[in-house]
């Protein structure tokens, strides 16, 4: 504290003094202009604390609230005293507010202590502000009640600012921050600190209850698992629940989820779930899809050829499902059905079914058809182009496939050397080349489980060409050509009656005839018709 007195002459001394409440001087310093020497005055609490320098400028160290007073510089002279005042402010900044004694939690429309806001150490003494998400919250009756009290160390004189506040809060406060400042006086003007914002855990009962399906797909279907889970909104959420379940007359008491394992059909329903005091209730609706495949008939089949045969594919689905057939890991474009079976309808027949919106459900069954028949012969024979062999060929039709044996009639001996074609729909051919010296009969032999079949051909000398004959025939061919037969046969048939009538008239006619000069022309006629005709024949034997 500088003296603010110019330093007149004839200065004698100078001395600090400072005032008490009462007025009267307490005197704590003393220089010397002449002697240069320094006395401090027994005045206990600035003993060691106080410097007077050669201007007298008064410091004191390790400042206290209680050096706020008013001290006074003297210059004395041997004609004057001087005075000049200087007042003291001690200011303390006090320490960053804290919220203590926190309320663990809050329950909405009960009003309770939420805490303490403190600050410690502060001259002259601040003043605590609460915010809430940092706005300024004002005393609301029964609602927001604050209370500030303030404490005075008595050995220090430092203030302590302690803010209490009774909250009711809302269910809108279950993130709220909640804080504190102290606002306090420096030297250089008002000043703020802020504590830490404390979010508090706000209990609110539940509202509203919810009931999920969680599963990992977005469809149910027989064999799955099922899980429930009911939770309500409030704080904290509730723990045990009543489900119910179709089929069950009262609620299952369980907690927040609910488990059904490998569920049937007859899951499917309304599925419900509330508070154990039924207050609150919601529901939720499962289709647990299923889909069933009846196959008639199934499994391995064994048919004679030609008998008819009925394959239904019945589906069940809780969806319109979607139906294909496979033959032989072929998909087939419509469903079989035979009215009279043939070789090539055997193999493995496969009924499938699918539910495209239901992941994983699908359903096959199998028939495996088996056309089983005796066997059948044809024998065909060709002279080949060379005029030095002939084939002979036996075609054979049955199921299980025959066995063939070529043998030649008379002399029983077995033909070995044989070429045989691929079995396909129950149908092959063996064949043999020979050149026969003279006439001779081929049997061929064909034989499976059902039956044993023979069949002979002759065969004449290679000397003798054969008419050729197509080896295979198609049904269609063998059609045409037994309808070309018979078409044959019809022309035939009419000629010879034709000429018949013919004959009968001419007959009448000769028979009434009574000039035998006309049966002298008509025999010479004749015979010379019939010389004509003898050189015609024998020219066409010929």
């Amino acid at each position: 504290m500088p003296c603010r007195l110019e330093v007149p002459d004839g200065l004698l001394f100078g001395k600090w003094k400072y005032e008490m409440p009462n007025g009267s001087p307490v005197f704590i310093a003393f220089r010397s202009s002449t002697k240069k020497n320094v006395q401090y005055d027994d005045v206990p609490e600035y003993k060691d604390r106080l410097i007077l320098s050669e201007n007298y400028t008064l410091s004191i160290k390790n400042a206290r609230i209680s050096d706020e007073k008013r001290f006074v510089c003297m210059l004395v002279t041997e004609d004057d005293v001087s005075e000049e005042p200087t007042i003291v402010k001690v200011f303390k900044q006090p320490s960053q507010p804290e919220i203590l004694h926190q309320a663990d939690f809050l329950e909405t429309e009960k009003l309770q202590m939420l805490g303490e806001c403190v600050a410690r150490d502060s001259y002259p003494e601040g003043n605590v502000t609460w915010y809430k998400n940092g706005r300024v919250l004002q005393p609301v009756e029964e609602a927001v009640v604050i209370n500030l009290q303030k404490i005075v160390d008595r050995s220090t004189g430092l203030f302590t600012m302690t803010s209490s506040l009774q909250y009711m809060p809302t269910k809108k406060d279950a993130n709220a921050k909640f804080s504190c400042t102290v606002t306090y006086y420096g030297p250089s003007g008002q000043k703020t600190i802020h504590s830490e914002p404390i979010v508090f855990d706000v209990h609110y009962p539940t509202e509203k209850v919810t009931i999920k399906v969680l599963s990992q797909s977005s469809t149910i279907k027989e064999g799955d698992n099922i899980t429930l889970k009911c939770s309500g909104n409030g704080n904290p959420p509730p723990q045990e629940f009543l489900f119910y379940i179709p089929g069950e007359a009262e609620g299952i008491r369980s907690s927040d989820t609910y488990v059904m394992t490998d569920v049937r059909r007859n899951a499917t329903g309304e599925y419900k779930c509330s508070l154990l005091d039924k207050s609150m209730m919601d529901s939720t609706t499962i289709t647990v899809h299923y889909l069933d495949l009846q196959l008639t008939p199934s499994g391995e089949v064994t048919k004679q050829i030609g008998e008819e045969l009925r394959v239904s594919c019945t589906i069940s689905s809780s969806r319109n499902a979607t139906v294909f057939w496979i033959k032989d890991n072929m998909r087939m474009q419509t469903s079989p059905s035979f009215s009279s079976l043939q070789y090539q309808d055997a193999g493995n027949y496969i009924c499938e079914t699918t539910l495209q919106e239901v992941e994983g459900l699908k359903k096959r069954k199998t028939l495996k058809l088996i056309v089983e028949g005796k066997p059948q012969i044809k024998m065909t024979k060709k002279t080949n182009t060379n005029k030095m062999s002939k084939t002979i060929v036996c075609h054979v039709e049955g199921f299980p496939k025959p066995a063939v044996q070529w043998t030649v009639t008379g002399s029983g001996s077995i033909i070995n050397k044989t070429e045989e074609t691929k079995y396909v729909n129950g149908k092959f051919s063996s064949k043999i080349v020979i050149a026969p010296e003279e006439n001779v009969t081929l049997t061929c032999i064909a034989e499976n489980e059902l039956e044993r079949t023979v069949t002979s051909l002759n065969v004449s000398a290679i000397s003798i060409p054969e008419y050729d004959e197509p080896e295979d025939r198609s049904d269609d061919s063998s059609e045409k050509v037994n309808d070309q037969a018979k078409l044959i046969v019809g022309i035939v048939v009419g000629l010879l009656l034709a000429a018949l009538v013919a004959g009968v008239v001419y007959w009448l006619y000769v028979k009434k005839s009574k000039t035998a000069s006309k049966h002298v022309d008509k025999d010479l006629g004749n015979i010379e018709e019939n010389k004509k005709l003898e050189e015609n024949n024998h020219k066409s034997e010929t």
